[in-house]
């Protein structure tokens, strides 16, 4: 009887996208978790429609849809923290420019 030994590769980009992935979970306060999540994701992409046309060829997809899924959690915390930063400068802005003004009124 014939054995079928054929050894199947990772996914297509599955390591890429999952450590880019991560790192814009780690790095989410940055800017740099941004990018790293807009890659990451589109590595991801890339990776499951290489693996979708030849399933067979591969050993299974869970690493793509990991660095999918963190990559997605990346880019919504890194957009928060965008959002978040740009509320405390104009809060603080108004706060100080108020201060400020009432100083220069006093003087």
């Amino acid at each position: 009887m014939e054995e079928n030994n054929v050894t199947k590769r990772t996914a297509p980009n599955s390591v890429v996208a999952l450590v880019l992935g991560i790192c814009s979970i780690v790095f989410s306060s940055l800017l740099v978790g941004l990018a790293c999540g807009i890659i990451g994701l589109i590595y991801a992409n890339k990776g499951l429609k290489q693996y979708n046309e030849e399933p067979a060829l591969y050993s299974g997809s869970e690493m793509l849809t990991t660095g999918r899924v963190t990559s997605i959690i990346g880019i919504v915390l890194s957009g928060l923290s965008i959002i978040t930063a740009v509320f405390c400068l104009l809060a603080f802005g108004s706060v100080f420019g108020y201060l400020f003004q009432t100083m220069v009124d006093t003087l």
